[in-house]
């Protein structure tokens, strides 16, 4: 979770895999759009002397669709090239790294930005941009912050770039939530808990003191969205050439065929909790244009299912919406085609009749002066599902979307269960140990390998 080792051949390969997508209005800058793109999930800081990094091997782009077709209009591409300093080394550094271009530093990333639009017309907009290092510890990168803002650049195109390592911001009790539903704020109501536990337990951050690798940027609004909308939909993807033939030595491997997608993520959660464990990997390589063929997962998500089986007695009404197998037409909503006008005042976020998973963002709801992590549910138009912001309780929400929250918007005649209102996993923001940023790239810097080992 959102999509951190989601499938099974995606788990294997974590260089590939897209762990989290946000997309929202800047808060600092409203004239723009920040999309960040996480891969590379549950980094431990200690992990020398490889320490993790992006694949030379692996083309990751962002897709930007403003015209609700499900093919992208806007793509961002992004490739890497590692350079060795001192081929007669094992040490990623031998002394401080004190600047991006220390001769101290033994391997480096470096990474080129193209720009696509609808017509597959390609424009290199930098070459050879530096990442920062990864934070090893206090001797060896003594200022981290100076080397990431040293790695944060504004193109001559206008977009504004940052892509290296940074904090894990997602927030989630993985441990509970995968030990059979288990939510510890109401873990002796869990079916099996009762016996268990004698009273509510408190949530624990899973994630907390783990890397990730963001590539993240800042777009005026203007170059994202079309004509006859503000609202886009975003996804990332990553992917590698089709077949790879190895000689023993990997600068002697030869890459030959397309590439082949490998990993996508739109809404978070979509294919952790929603695509059977058969098709997740199908789902992966697909395009947003083939989520037709998903939809009735999200009419009748399993989730829901469970969801009166593990808490009996607390989800009654929603137990009832099964027996009826009723269509969840609001879930298709959320995640597959936007919200329509009329079901919430003041707010949509659709971009027609195509069921397609993308994370949409209306460009016209402006940044929230106070956040509620709950987002739209919680009254906070600026928030998931529209777009998603770095503190969003994106768990939480969907936990309570698919206990009923949301079927109320589209039949009135419908009353979610009292439990609904309380749902959550438990967790906030103020659960990541590292600060989040009110400024580009948002996400706090890495936790240092020195200070939080394994």
């Amino acid at each position: 979770m959102s999509s951190h080792r989601e499938a099974p051949e995606i788990s294997k390969d974590p260089v590939a895999d897209s762990t989290d997508l946000y997309a929202f209005v800047s808060p600092d800058h409203p004239d723009t759009v920040t999309i960040i793109a996480n891969y590379i999930p549950l980094q431990s800081p200690a992990s020398g002397p490889n320490f993790f990094e992006f694949g030379d091997d692996v083309l990751y782009e962002i897709h930007v669709d403003n015209n609700g077709d499900g093919h992208p209009d806007v793509t961002y591409q992004f490739r890497f090239e590692t350079k060795l300093n001192d081929n007669n080394t094992f040490l990623y550094n031998t002394g401080p790294i004190e600047e991006l271009d220390s001769e101290t530093w033994n391997r480096r990333q470096f990474y080129s930005v193209t720009k696509v639009d609808g017509n597959g017309k390609a424009k290199v907009l930098a070459r050879n941009v530096p990442c920062p290092p990864v934070n090893v510890g206090k001797l060896s990168i003594p200022n981290y912050k100076k080397l990431a803002d040293d790695a944060t650049f504004k193109l001559k195109s206008g977009e504004k770039v940052f892509v290296g390592q940074r904090a894990e911001g997602f927030f989630v009790d993985l441990g509970s939530i995968f030990d059979l539903g288990t939510l510890r704020p109401f873990q002796n109501l869990h079916v099996l808990g009762q016996k268990a536990f004698q009273e509510a337990g408190k949530a624990v951050n899973a994630t907390d003191r783990t890397n990730v690798h963001s590539i993240a940027i800042q777009v005026p609004i203007k170059e994202l969205v079309g004509r006859s909308s503000p609202v886009i939909g975003v996804w990332t993807t990553a992917s590698r050439r089709q077949v790879r033939v190895l000689h023993g030595h990997s600068s002697d491997d030869v890459y030959v065929g397309p590439n082949v997608q490998v990993s996508r993520l739109g809404s978070p959660l979509f294919n952790e909790v929603i695509v059977p464990m058969s098709k997740k990997d199908l789902w992966n390589s697909l395009p947003p244009t083939e989520d037709k063929n998903f939809a009735q997962f999200v009419e009748q998500p399993e989730l829901a299912r469970l969801l009166p089986a593990l808490y009996p007695g607390v989800f009654d009404n929603l137990a009832k919406l099964n027996e009826a197998k009723t269509k969840r037409a609001d879930l298709v909503a959320v995640l597959l085609t936007g919200i329509p006008e009329g079901l919430i005042e003041g707010f949509h976020n659709d971009t027609g009749d195509l069921q397609a998973d993308m994370l949409r963002l209306n460009t016209h709801i402006k940044p929230s002066k106070e956040e509620n992590r709950f987002g739209v549910l919680g009254g906070d138009l600026a928030g998931f599902p529209n777009g998603r912001r770095v503190k969003d309780d994106v768990v939480s929400i969907a936990l309570r979307a698919i206990a009923g929250a949301t079927f109320a918007l589209v039949d009135k005649n419908f009353e979610p269960d009292e439990a609904v209102a309380q749902l959550s996993q438990g967790l906030s923001a103020a659960d990541v140990t590292a600060k989040f940023l009110n400024r580009f790239p948002y996400l706090g810097l890495p936790y240092d390998g020195f200070n939080n080992p394994s």
